[in-house]
This record gives structure tokens, sequence and C-alpha cells, in this order.
């Protein structure tokens, strides 16, 4: 992997002030922050359920200045644990790739 966190990498942003955690795909990576095409990690779940049923949901663009960041993780399989993209795709029965 050259780049890790390239643009079109899936990603895992951990941020501070108030805590949460965001999931997608990266748009940009500057100095400034990140973009990102993605959903709060709470709402996975419903995103993907509403995905299996059809509904017209589309994930979010959003940007978080980089005093926000804590960590930006690559969302990759570790082993026999599979990436969120990996839970994502069984639970929602499309990629989430396709959506974003």
């Amino acid at each position: 992997m050259d780049d890790p966190f390239a643009p079109g990498s899936v990603v895992i942003v951990t941020l501070n002030v108030p805590r949460e955690k965001f999931w997608g795909i990266l748009l940009a990576l500057s100095p400034a922050g990140a973009s990102l095409r993605g959903i709060d990690l709470n709402s996975i779940d419903d995103f993907a359920r509403q995905v299996r049923e059809g509904d017209q949901v589309n994930a979010n663009v959003v940007f978080f200045p980089m005093h926000r960041i804590e960590r930006i993780e690559c969302d990759a399989r570790n082993g026999e644990i599979p990436s969120l993209q990996e839970r994502f795709e069984n639970k929602a029965g499309r990629a989430f790739a396709l959506l974003a």
C-alpha cells in the first residue's frame, strides 16, 4: 500500500471535543483537516438497514478541522476480524463504496 490515506481510502476518524467516530471514504487530507463521505459510526447499523430496505439514503460529505482529529486509521481486515466495509456489506447487501 503506497499511501494508505490517499483519496478514496476507507477510514475511521476518531474526533475529540466531543468524542465521536466517523467512518467513510477519504475525499481529501490536508493540514487544515480531513474531508470524508461517510456516516457517524454509531449509525452504521441503521444506515445498513435502510440500504437493505431500499430507502433512498446517502452518506454525508463532512469536513473535520485538524484540531478535532485525534487519529485516522484504515478500515482493513485484521486477521479473522472483518473490516467495517465487510460488515456493512453483509448487513446491507451492497458495498459501501457504491453508496459514497
